[in-house]
């Protein structure tokens, strides 16, 4: 049976490594976001070994939320990707020793350019730290390995800082759900965050008749539509109801008469309905409370279009 206890030590260690940085949090980190946000170039990750595979996912994280980011692999730059590197990047260098051979051949070129350095580092006294605008310490007391040797608690503390500064620089510019869905518009996430207004049957794909409008050609348009329903607008051609299949049947139960009626007589008044800016959870989230399968999608009260609960299984988003 496997180790718990070693496990469990692992996972106490690793967590209090990043518990550890919450009181290192000063006038450094608020430096190091202002520098970020204040990057008119790219913001260049580099690291050698682990320390690089952590820059690699502190890259896509910045990178996923609003802040173009790169990569750059310390031991290539120094034999041609340098050329990279520009005046208005910003270089993030992760280095747990702050000595790593391949990171300090670059600092040279860093400051030449003129570029911005802010150091991920277990050691605030190294060459690293020194040469650079802003520093902050990802120390940790011991790694999770049990020789201490296998960087693991101190991977975890640089990660963490990684997403900290991520998560700030995310609020700092004022990057919001939408953005996400734009730059995540193939994975799960982004599906959910998707608006209904790029899901919902507009111009003449979605069913409109008018108050006046005779039942039979009421059922016309809600069968040539495909929907299983209608928008009913006034005169003016804003939303006053919605005629639904199920309100054809229940007429046809009770009275018989349909078709001497037109559509403001059969309509249910005050429809639910959504702005094409709501996102498709959001719309999701209303169907389901409302035992609905389609809402109208309104602007300034006039029907822009219509979302169906289809549209929302052909996003696999449920």
């Amino acid at each position: 049976m496997a180790d718990l206890t070693l496990a469990r030590k692992v996972l106490e260690t690793e967590a209090g490594a990043i518990l550890a940085l919450v009181a290192r949090l000063d006038g450094r980190f608020d430096r190091a976001i202002q520098l970020l946000r204040g990057c008119r170039g790219h913001v260049i990750l580099t690291g050698m070994g682990k320390s690089g595979i952590i820059c690699r996912k502190i890259a896509a994280t910045l990178t996923s939320t609003g802040t173009a980011a790169v990569f750059l692999h310390p031991a290539e730059a120094i034999h041609g990707d340098l050329g990279v590197v520009r005046a208005e990047d910003v270089v993030v260098a992760l280095s747990y020793s702050g000595e790593t051979d391949e990171i300090l051949r670059l600092l040279e070129r860093i400051r030449r350019l003129g570029s911005k350095l802010i150091a991920i580092t277990g050691s605030p006294s190294s060459t690293l730290a020194q040469a650079a605008d802003v520093t902050l310490d990802c120390s940790v007391t011991e790694e999770a390995c049990p020789m201490n040797l296998v960087p693991t608690a101190s991977t975890t503390a640089a990660l963490a800082i990684g997403d900290a500064l991520a998560m700030t620089l995310l609020v700092e510019k004022g990057f919001r759900q939408e953005d996400f869905a734009n730059l995540h518009p193939g994975g799960k996430l982004g599906k959910r965050l998707m608006q209904v207004d790029g899901l919902m049957h507009e111009g003449s794909a979605c069913p409109i008749v008018r108050t006046d409008t005779p039942m039979r050609d009421v059922i016309y348009e809600m069968s040539s539509k495909k929907l299983g329903m209608t928008c009913v607008v006034d005169d003016a051609g804003a939303l006053v109801g919605i005629i639904t299949d199920g309100d054809l049947r229940r007429h046809m139960e009770r009275h018989g008469n349909l078709l001497d009626l037109d559509a403001g007589r059969l309509m249910t008044r005050e429809p639910v309905s959504v702005a094409p800016s709501t996102l498709a959870a959001e719309a999701l989230n209303i169907m389901e409370r409302r035992k609905i399968t389609a809402l109208a999608v309104v602007d300034a009260n006039r029907v822009t279009g219509v979302v169906h609960l289809h549209d929302l299984w052909r996003t696999q988003m449920i």
